[in-house]
């Protein structure tokens, strides 16, 4: 078995990869619509992927050209009678499953310096291999799959920017509107961005109010991230609020953006960090879904309860 280490190296090096191969960034997966697109979930808990995981579904969604947002391990599938396809003979040894990662806490006494007894808590990663419903064969799970229980009627999709509308708005934190630049006030705890009549596309205009709300979580009497991250770096917030506003877009319908130049300005800073570091897209990815679960939790209550249950079914 692989160790921590083993594993996050291995999976960085799956983002780098794709990163220097100068495809879409994995975070940013075209957009589609239908109750079986959206956020990786699974099947069986039915509840979104958190922190690095979606990052790493989204490629394999690339690799092997996955389109359901449904996934579950081997035996999650058989025991709803499906059964997962034989790895196809150009897909390299290993590849074919997907593996994702979360925490699992483990207590155990200690001896303090006072000779008492007293419980250390803390969390070791740990791995399982998953798979989409379109490498799983089986009809019963056909209303699973992308363009099943669908409305396909002909004709151009309508986009509802409503939800995003009423998620900013729910937060209480200010947006105002005006010059050329797009920030968050830390002095002043406020979110400006340029009007709105300023943007080519709605999605640049609502993905660059998420980007700012997400560096609005850093305050002291909200997440307060970039005081508790110690090894915080201007890059890591960034990429946090960068992964953390496709995430926000992806869970109220809004198409990821086109505009790269946020991804573009700081790619070689966030390669050099994550070939120093193998931990530092874990740090921001996880620190991206806090951000995004904890907006969301104002319009969506029940955010609040999957923060506390986002464990991956086994």
């Amino acid at each position: 078995m692989a160790s921590q280490q083993q594993l996050r190296q291995s999976i960085t090096e799956q983002i780098v990869a794709a990163l220097e191969s100068g495809s879409t960034p994995p975070w940013r997966r075209p957009w589609k619509v239908g109750p079986n697109a959206g956020s990786p979930a699974n099947v069986v808990s039915r509840k979104p992927y958190r922190g690095i995981n979606p990052i790493l579904l989204d490629l394999a969604a690339a690799r092997h050209n996955l389109t359901s947002k449904w996934w579950a391990t081997f035996n999650q599938w058989k025991h709803m009678g499906g059964r997962v396809m034989p790895r196809p003979s150009h897909v390299p040894s290993g590849r074919w499953g997907t593996t994702i990662v979360f925490w699992s806490p483990i207590n155990r006494a200690v001896t303090n310096d006072r000779g008492q007894d007293e419980e250390d808590r803390f969390f070791v990663m740990r791995s399982y291999t998953v798979f989409n419903v379109d490498q799983v064969e089986g009809d019963h799970l056909d209303h699973l799959r992308a363009g099943q229980g669908e409305d396909d009627t002909a004709g151009e999709v309508v986009i509802e920017y409503e939800p995003a509308v009423a998620a900013i708005a729910a937060t209480g934190i200010a947006v105002r509107h005006g010059g050329t630049r797009a920030f968050y006030s830390p002095s002043e705890d406020f979110v400006q961005v340029p009007p709105k009549a300023s943007f080519t596309e709605p999605d640049e205009y609502y993905e660059t109010i998420f980007h700012e709300l997400v560096h609005a979580t850093e305050h002291p009497n909200r997440l307060n991230w970039s005081r508790k991250e110690k090894d915080n770096t201007y890059a890591l917030g960034e990429l946090v609020a960068e992964i953390g506003a496709c995430y926000l877009a992806r869970e109220l319908g809004v198409p990821a953006s086109g505009n790269l130049d946020n991804h573009v300005a700081y790619l070689a800073n966030w390669l050099r960090a994550m070939k120093d570091d193998p931990r530092f897209i874990f740090t921001a990815s996880a620190q991206a879904s806090k951000a995004a679960d904890y907006l969301l939790a104002f319009s969506r209550p029940q955010v609040a309860e999957e923060m506390e249950a986002s464990v991956l079914a086994g």
